[in-house]
């Protein structure tokens, strides 16, 4: 089973999703690794004025999800990270939540097949999906 997280990517938002990368891999999980020097976007404020790098990135996720088995989806706000639970709900793939925080938007959690609120949570809950 593949997993993908998925969340803000700005400001702190991307240390997140490595961490929690980093985590569900100790745990012995296996992850897509979505980032690397090539695909780190954090740094950009404006996308309108890059056609051709919105066209790579959006390209590169769309191909994440299509190899995981399951999303993990951080509760940051995220543009990206709503469409990427779209996209993965679409494609029948299962939808994790994982918010420690309450959640003041209804959206991720309709979009969510679970919605966990600790790391043991997510753990026992992803070993119930393999």
């Amino acid at each position: 089973m593949k997993i993908m997280v998925c969340g803000s990517v700005g400001g702190v938002g991307i240390a997140n999703i490595l961490k929690m990368q980093e985590f569900l891999e100790s745990k012995g999980f296996e992850t897509v690794k979505q980032f690397s020097k090539d695909t780190d976007y954090s740094k950009i404020h404006d996308f309108r004025k890059k056609p051709s790098l919105v066209k790579k990135i959006i390209g590169h996720d769309l191909d994440c999800i299509k190899k995981a088995d399951v999303l993990v989806v951080l509760p940051e706000p995220s543009f990206g990270a709503s469409i990427e639970m779209y996209v993965a709900k679409s494609a029948k793939k299962k939808v994790i939540l994982f918010s420690i925080k309450p959640v003041p938007s209804p959206w991720p959690v309709g979009f969510s097949d679970i919605v966990v609120t600790s790391k043991n949570n997510l753990v026992r809950k992803l070993h119930q999906m393999m």
